[in-house]
């Protein structure tokens, strides 16, 4: 604390700072990274980054039925969604311990706030 009992904002700014560059580590820690979701016991398999780019979609050839389309369909929809839903959690686990840096409380964890 600085004088009168005010927060030292020299040391707010640091910490934020720190912050700042931490988020930036985990963002690109998320881009990089790669998750695969599935469908239909492996049929459909769907490679997103943490960031939610899809890098590659694979579909064996037993899944495809001209006669049903609508199956294929829903697999691609469904192993998409699996691999949105390891992205969420690559995502809660990478920066979640952030997040708890900015106070659960609606602050930012800084002294003061």
């Amino acid at each position: 604390m600085g004088p009168g009992g005010q927060p030292d904002m020299q040391q707010i700014l640091k910490q934020a700072q720190q912050m700042q560059q931490q988020l930036a580590a985990a963002q690109e820690e998320l881009a990089q990274t790669e998750v695969t979701g599935s469908a239909g016991g492996g049929l459909v398999t769907a490679t997103m980054t943490g960031s939610g780019e899809i890098t590659a979609l694979t579909i064996a050839p037993a899944a495809v039925d001209p006669d049903d389309v609508e199956t294929l369909q829903d697999l691609v929809v469904a192993a998409l969604r699996d691999a949105q839903r390891a992205v969420g959690e690559l995502t809660a686990s990478t920066m979640g311990p952030l997040a708890g840096g900015l106070g659960g409380g609606g602050g930012l964890g800084l002294p003061g706030f």
